[in-house]
């Protein structure tokens, strides 16, 4: 009886093995492509409503913004003339928006297209990573592929959806500025700029589809695509300002130069479309030159043996984490030069901020800006403590973190490593953003002094980072699905920032963000209660994220 009970079951388990071809022969490189980008379209049912609602809310706004504070031809010809100078060009856009009146139009072009491509580039390059080499990463990528899928179908997707999401936001600024009825704004010059924010976002995609056939790790992809943005933003600048063949070497500067509003030129996005086309090719190419989950160029080998501190949970977080806190550090600190650069030109530019200017009574000019900006990089800090601690919950689900927690690591002193290195890393980008901002500007208003001021008040916002931190490692320790919820803390932040005044937001939200709990130094005089208020917060939080940690179960999806 024991020999008739095994036969079938030897027989079942031989099954897949015979089992039959799928009916058409072998897959096409392109099969399977539609149900992954409808998988993929799943995924990102909320991140991808997010990001194109806040850009299209965002522009709104500050339309709305300009036309409510720059009413009068006079007042934007006045915000022109400031313009005008190296430092403005290089962080607005060209000077030919600066001539034929200033309209509101040309004002939204020259004011907003620069920055607001930067986020629709990002945007592409995050999407296409996500949906490329993090599947490779995960080994998700390998499951799928040992089915009836395509070689190409995962790529193709990923460049689909991000295609996709840059077109859809294309449409909806056209739509959306054509509506507002802003004198100088008209229907031409709005499908223009959507047409101009989509195509180059399809740039970006098709170079963020390249570069994630470089490396092996999704953090280098994101890196490399991150870097290409950056790289053309600064040839967009120096183009600006010097020779305007730079600029041509940019798609930023493409965009910029379709003139949107003032000379409507379509030819420019012609540019985008070519690049988006040659990149998607080569990265299709380059995908058959390497095997799944490797790059093209090979990891680089390890030392022969661990070093001591590796062993230690901090070491651990910090090898993890470093290239993207030094990241995070890298464009804090140019961000800040770039707004230190234009220090000498605070007071002009500040000319029509009356109603800051009466809340910092005896404050300089000069103190209001830097505390204006000191503000704005803020937000650099928010975005790298969240990144850093949001890795907490990778290891977990990627299954890293449990063979660790296995040995005789404990899960307090685990998460304690990891939350150390958030604290310490976010912090340091504070203070490069400070020596950015005071070094530069030190040397634009020719005051030395400034640079140690600078620096010292950027550590001011140090506590605010550390309630971040103390947030997200709470809802990692309690609820680790909603660890990526997380990130409205740094969203909302800075859009109290920048549309705080612009839509009138009640005081009871504006104190929502922990950026409006830091006294504004240097403008304001120094505060310690807030800020120990928002360190003892801190403290609480991160205490109750390690208590639900170690009560809760390991691994959860």
């Amino acid at each position: 009886m024991s020999g008739a009970a095994t036969a079938p079951a030897a027989g079942a388990a031989e099954a897949p093995a015979t089992a039959p071809a799928p009916a058409g022969g072998p897959a096409g490189p392109f099969a399977g492509t539609g149900t992954m980008v409808r998988f993929a379209l799943r995924r990102d049912r909320v991140r991808l409503p997010v990001w194109l609602g806040l850009l299209t809310l965002t522009t709104a706004a500050s339309v709305g913004s300009f036309q409510s504070t720059y009413p009068e031809p006079a007042d934007r010809a006045t915000v022109a003339e400031t313009f005008r100078s190296p430092a403005g060009l290089a962080m607005s856009g060209p000077e030919r928006y600066l001539d034929g009146g200033y309209s509101l139009g040309a004002m939204t072009a020259h004011q907003l297209l620069g920055f607001f491509t930067l986020a629709v580039g990002l945007m592409a390059v995050l999407t296409v990573v996500r949906h490329s080499r993090v599947e490779e990463e995960s080994g998700r990528a390998e499951l799928v592929r040992s089915g009836v899928l395509g070689r190409h179908a995962q790529l193709a997707a990923a460049l689909l959806v991000a295609g996709g999401a840059c077109l859809l936001l294309g449409a909806l600024l056209a739509g959306t500025l054509a509506s507002m009825g802003v004198e100088g704004v008209t229907a031409g010059g709005a499908a223009l700029y959507g047409a101009a924010s989509a195509t180059l976002g399809l740039a970006f995609t098709g170079a963020a589809g390249v570069a994630a056939q470089v490396t092996p790790f999704s953090r280098g992809a994101t890196g490399l695509g991150c870097a290409v943005l950056g790289a053309a933003y600064a040839l967009r600048a120096v183009g600006d300002v010097g020779p305007s063949a730079f600029s041509w070497l940019s798609p930023i500067g493409w965009a910029q130069r379709a003139y949107p509003f003032l000379d409507d030129r379509w030819w420019p996005l012609l540019l985008h479309l070519g690049l988006a086309a040659a990149a998607t090719v080569a990265a299709f190419w380059l995908s058959t030159r390497r095997d799944l989950g490797a790059g093209l160029r090979p990891a680089r080998p390890g030392r022969p043996g661990a070093v001591a501190w590796l062993a230690m949970p901090f070491g651990l977080a910090f090898r993890l984490g470093r290239g993207l806190t030094l990241g995070f550090a890298a464009g804090a600190l140019l961000f800040g030069v770039m707004l230190g650069s234009v220090l000498s030109d605070a007071e002009q530019m500040l000319e029509e901020v009356e109603e800051m200017a009466a809340q910092l009574v005896g404050a300089s000019t000069t103190d209001i800006f830097i505390s204006v900006c000191l503000t704005i990089l803020a937000g650099a800090g928010l975005a790298a403590v969240v990144a850093a601690l949001t890795r907490a919950r990778a290891e977990e689900t990627g299954g890293r973190a449990e063979p660790l927690l296995a040995t005789a690591l404990s899960r307090t002193a685990w998460i304690g490593g990891q939350l150390a290195f958030a604290l310490g890393g976010a912090t340091l980008v504070l203070l490069a953003a400070g020596l950015g901002l005071g070094a530069a500007g030190a040397a634009s208003v020719g005051d030395a002094a400034l640079l140690p001021e600078v620096a010292l008040a950027s550590l001011a916002y140090a506590p605010a980072v550390w309630f971040t931190g103390g947030v997200t490692l709470a809802l990692y320790g309690w609820f680790p699905r909603a660890t990526a919820a997380a990130w409205a803390i740094p969203g909302y932040a800075m859009g109290v920032v920048f549309l705080g005044e612009v839509v009138n937001l009640p005081r009871a939200l504006r104190e929502l963000s922990p950026l409006t709990h830091v006294p504004s130094v240097p403008a304001e005089g120094f505060e310690a209660v807030p800020l120990l208020v928002l360190t003892f917060l801190a403290t609480g939080l991160s205490w109750l994220g390690v208590l639900g940690l170690r009560r809760r179960d390991l691994g959860l999806p």
